[in-house]
């Protein structure tokens, strides 16, 4: 049997899934931080036409974050302990 592995792809992941459970985020500046809150890992749209640039350090943006009045999240990453739906595995 051959291993088949997939790849998803999504452009500022992580914003997306703040803006699935706060659909107030839609059209507003959203960027999201690293786990200990370092570094921007993920921008909407909105943020990056402010200038906030993928993996710049929270305290070089956050004078743009608060000018602009940008929503932040802390990533919060933590490893996957179980698969996301039957059959999947962790390799």
């Amino acid at each position: 049997m051959s291993e088949l592995f997939g790849l998803v792809d999504c452009n500022n992941f992580y914003v997306s899934c703040e803006r699935a459970f706060r659909p107030d985020l839609l059209g507003r500046p959203v960027a999201v931080l690293s786990n200990n809150d370092g570094n921007v890992v993920a921008r909407s749209d909105e943020s990056k036409a402010l200038g906030i640039t993928m993996g710049m350090p929270f305290f070089k943006a956050r004078p743009v974050i608060e000018r602009h009045g940008v929503t932040w999240f802390s990533s919060n990453l933590r490893p996957l302990r179980r698969p996301l739906a039957p059959g999947l595995r962790h390799h």
